[in-house]
């Protein structure tokens, strides 16, 4: 066995790699892995990452080969590689492109072919009962799909470890003429995207090849994912429906449109609860789209998808898409699709569904490489931990699984750090960010700031965050409604005092709320219960972070 004592990685069989996080190279290692790998823990001096088959896919679908892996892993290892691991990644990456799908040379419209490697791929492929039932037995030796049956049949195979790679070409749409803009409609600025912005629409767009069109850019909120939407737009010219997370978003999408495109006002409209208007590019929130009357009611607004002649569908924050977009996203898979993301990362663990329905990863650009060019503002972790009082922690020892986790969210001891932390910042531009509505109502009765929750009004939600922009207000408490999509350019400190469970996402968005490039750093803190399950979920909210390789300072604070 060769042993490398100067490296930072040891791989271990299943897939299992750890990373030393202090080592000198850690960082170049971190940068390495991130492409194929994810990470599963974070404690301060190692790291563990999995190799997936999902991300390995993703690796393959951007062009990354079992040798370029192969290599790397032998490069950065201790020990020898386990003979398991290359055989694993060799197997898993080689699947990719095993299975395609491609337009049908004499039933166009009815049918689409499937290309199959080899004749054992194919009987392994038409021998899945889940699959089979979907095929269409297209002479002795060639099967299809019908078009209606090509999200699903990408859904089972993906699940049956075949990832198809979908090269049956797209409807154009009807025609959408979109420019974009030399200068700022708002203030006559001049106006070109970013290199990365061009190079992830390009990469999205492939040159309009079949292949093309179709996938998801992984970019840091703060980094310009809306204006990757507007490149790609214009590459496409058709017309484009757009779901995003809120009204807020709604509002924020059209006027980025108006302000960087050639769109004019009446080309771009918006359906949300309070309007429903449909124009050549309209823009839609997912919970319109999921509203019903009842659990056993159909979604009344799924028809949007068919009431134009969409080229595009743009999917913002695609991590969240619920299960009745998925549905509908299945049954439109001749149509092009972009989703837009700061992580891929699904609580609910259906990243696979992202990956064959909306499309592969085609770009990520990690967010240390953004900070490093000043594309997103330098930033400090820090986590503060608050002990509980002699009376809270009783009360905490005598709850139930259930209840701890809030009672240790809600510790009153986080107010007296609050204070504090204000005080530090009480020349910034300060987010309070939480989860327990009570919570914060107490938070913004005791620092006389305003606050916004799910209740408050679109109108008086706008009002706000423009007088936040503007600088009239300095401190804003908010709950998980300003998570997505909110442009704050000028906060510069957030703390947040409660959180989602083991939310990775909600921790990554929550950072992006301040992450919109500023003269000097910004601080994003986290106020936890020490020794608590709150403590707990805190390390797997931070795992995402981490692997981008941000660091958490740890603060602790005394009782009393």
């Amino acid at each position: 066995m060769q042993i490398r004592p100067d490296n930072p990685l040891i791989i271990q069989g299943g897939g299992k790699v750890l990373l030393e996080a202090r080592h000198p190279r850690a960082e170049e290692a971190r940068d390495f892995l991130g492409r194929f790998a994810e990470l599963e823990a974070s404690p301060e001096l190692l790291h563990t990452y999995k190799i997936h088959p999902l991300s390995l896919w993703n690796a393959a679908s951007a062009g990354m080969g079992v040798q370029e892996i192969v290599d790397g892993l032998r490069k950065w290892s201790k020990f020898d590689v386990p003979a398991d691991v290359l055989q694993t990644v060799q197997d898993t990456v080689e699947r990719y492109g095993c299975l395609r799908l491609l337009p049908h040379p004499t039933e166009p419209g009815r049918l689409l072919r499937l290309e199959f490697q080899t004749g054992y791929i194919q009987k392994l492929v038409t021998g899945a009962p889940a699959l089979r039932e979907l095929l269409v037995e297209d002479g002795k030796r060639t099967w299809a799909v019908a078009p209606g049956h090509r999200g699903i049949f990408k859904q089972r195979a993906l699940q049956s470890g075949w990832p198809v790679e979908d090269l049956a070409g797209f409807h154009e749409g009807a025609p959408l003429g979109l420019e974009l803009r030399p200068t700022l409609a708002s203030n006559d600025k001049p106006f070109a995207p970013r290199d990365y912005q061009w190079e992830a629409a390009r990469r999205w767009w492939q040159d309009g090849r079949p292949s093309g069109g179709c996938g998801v850019v992984v970019l840091a909120c703060g980094a310009g994912k809306t204006i990757v939407a507007i490149a790609a737009m214009a590459l496409a010219r058709t017309r484009t429906l757009i779901l995003a997370t809120n009204q807020a978003a709604c509002a924020q999408w059209r006027r980025e449109l108006l302000d960087k495109s050639t769109l004019r006002p009446e080309d771009v409209a918006l359906y949300t609860g309070e309007e429903k208007a449909i124009a050549p590019v309209t823009i839609a929130t997912y919970q319109i789209l999921t509203w019903r009357r009842s659990k056993d009611a159909a979604f009344e607004h799924l028809h949007l998808f068919e009431d134009q002649d969409w080229g595009l569908i743009v999917y913002d924050e695609v991590h969240l898409l619920p299960a009745p977009v998925f549905g509908a996203t299945a049954s439109l898979q001749g149509r092009r699709r972009l989703g837009l993301t700061a992580t891929l990362v699904r609580e609910d663990g259906r990243e696979g569904d992202v990956f064959a329905l909306v499309g592969p990863k085609r770009y990520d650009l990690p967010w240390q490489v953004l900070e490093d060019r000043g594309f997103i503002a330098d930033t400090r972790c820090t986590e503060v931990r608050v002990p509980f009082a002699a009376a809270t922690l009783e009360r905490y020892n005598r709850a139930n699984e259930g209840e701890k986790f809030r009672i240790a969210s809600s510790n009153p001891a986080k107010l007296k750090v609050l204070d504090d932390l204000l005080r530090r910042h009480r020349d910034d531009h300060v987010l309070v960010i939480g989860t327990y509505v009570d919570q914060l109502q107490e938070i913004a009765r005791r620092t006389k700031a305003a606050l916004i929750t799910g209740d408050t009004p679109h109108a008086e939600r706008e009002r706000l965050f423009a007088a936040f922009r503007s600088g009239a207000l300095r401190l804003l408490v908010v709950s998980k409604v300003a998570n997505f999509s909110i442009d704050l350019p000028d906060a510069n400190v957030a703390i947040q005092v409660s959180g989602s469970f083991g939310s990775r996402q909600e921790e990554a968005q929550r950072l992006g709320r301040i992450l919109r490039p500023k003269k000097t750093a910004a601080s994003f803190y986290t106020v936890v219960t020490a020794d608590t399950k709150e403590q707990e979920f805190a390390l797997k909210r931070q795992l995402f972070l981490t692997e981008q390789g941000y660091r958490y300072q740890i603060e602790e604070r005394a009782a009393g």
